[in-house]
């Protein structure tokens, strides 16, 4: 069963900037492959001078008593909910076990092994060709983590779920910022339908490279229209709106509308929730990177939440909240 975890945002993700950054061995497969956003791929015939190539990060076989490591930096600080040690493909040469350790600080110089690491993940076994998910039960914050495996083998993926830690008094002083970024702490907590793209796919960084990295709802029959909730980063008021459906040309919606709120209930759907509208319906294209401020949207102070509504249904690549901090 897949945990809930892995609802929340994957920040071992180059486009947030993380990298891996040391390992001790990368004999038959690059480390950096380790991050690639993508699913990992198969092709039956492509050999290397070194042996079959793997997407994946993939050591050679070991003939002593050690085991094998990486480390990766994040984009940023940020609390640990869970991993994903995913071993896809790598069916006789997956790593029998691993371990994973956390460090917390802005910068490392020097000999990673003698590095203050915190083991949050006891050595825990492995299966081949899966995904094998971990919870990180006390939410370690951290800048680093070190992936051990024992005693070598490949890795095809490595994903770190949680939060975003910023620290917004750096943040503030910059004036606006997106208030909504998946990488200063924004959230999309739940939305009406996400069939083709999933729901924090509008506050990663970055553009859409393919409409699978959009947010994008199945064909509505109905006379409804579909939605997403954003948990913002932190309360504020939004001065700037930006919808882009870059990518998306027969597909688009039609128009949206943004509704905020300031409100501490978990349940987002509560009929209690003050949502109070900050613009009225806006036209969206097809293909366009849509701006919105000034005279089209309505000064509304202490936002925590915002209520995405697309018309009827559609997909959209990135949604970003541009105001300033209260």
């Amino acid at each position: 069963m897949t945990p809930l975890f892995v609802d929340l945002i994957n920040l071992a993700d180059a486009r947030f900037g993380a990298a891996v950054v040391a390992a001790n061995d990368e004999f038959f497969a690059e480390k950096e492959r380790l991050l690639d956003p993508r699913a990992p791929i198969w092709i039956e015939d492509r050999y290397t001078d070194r042996g079959k190539w793997m997407d994946g990060w993939e050591t050679r076989r070991r003939r002593d008593q050690g085991h094998d490591w990486c480390v990766v930096r994040l984009g940023g600080r940020a609390a640990l909910a869970g991993i994903d040690v995913e071993t896809t493909h790598f069916k006789g040469n997956f790593p029998e076990s691993c371990a994973l350790d956390v460090l917390n600080a802005d910068a490392h110089q020097g000999d990673w092994d003698a590095a203050p690491w915190t083991e949050v993940l006891s050595r825990r076994p492995l299966q081949g060709h899966t995904h094998n998910y971990m919870a990180l039960d006390a939410r370690p914050i951290a800048t680093h983590v070190r992936l051990r495996i024992f005693p070598d083998g490949g890795v095809a993926r490595l994903r770190l779920y949680g939060d975003a830690q910023p620290d917004w008094e750096v943040l503030a002083r910059r004036g606006e910022v997106d208030l909504a970024a998946a990488a200063h702490g924004g959230y999309v907590v739940v939305c009406s339908d996400m069939f083709f793209g999933h729901r924090q796919h509008l506050i990663l960084p970055g553009e859409a490279r393919t409409m699978g990295e959009g947010w994008e709802t199945r064909r509505r029959r109905d006379g409804g229209h579909d939605w997403s909730i954003v948990r913002l980063a932190h309360r504020g008021r939004i001065h700037r709106v930006e919808i882009d459906t870059r990518l998306f040309k027969g597909n688009a919606p039609g128009a949206c509308s943004l509704e905020g709120a300031s409100t501490s209930a978990l349940d987002l759907q509560d009929p209690h929730i003050e949502w109070r509208a900050l613009s009225g319906v806006l036209p969206l294209q097809p293909d366009a990177l849509h701006v919105f401020e000034g005279d089209r949207l309505r000064a509304i102070d202490d936002v925590t939440h915002v209520r995405f509504n697309i018309f009827p249904d559609g997909g959209v690549a990135r949604l970003r909240l541009i105001g300033r901090a209260s």
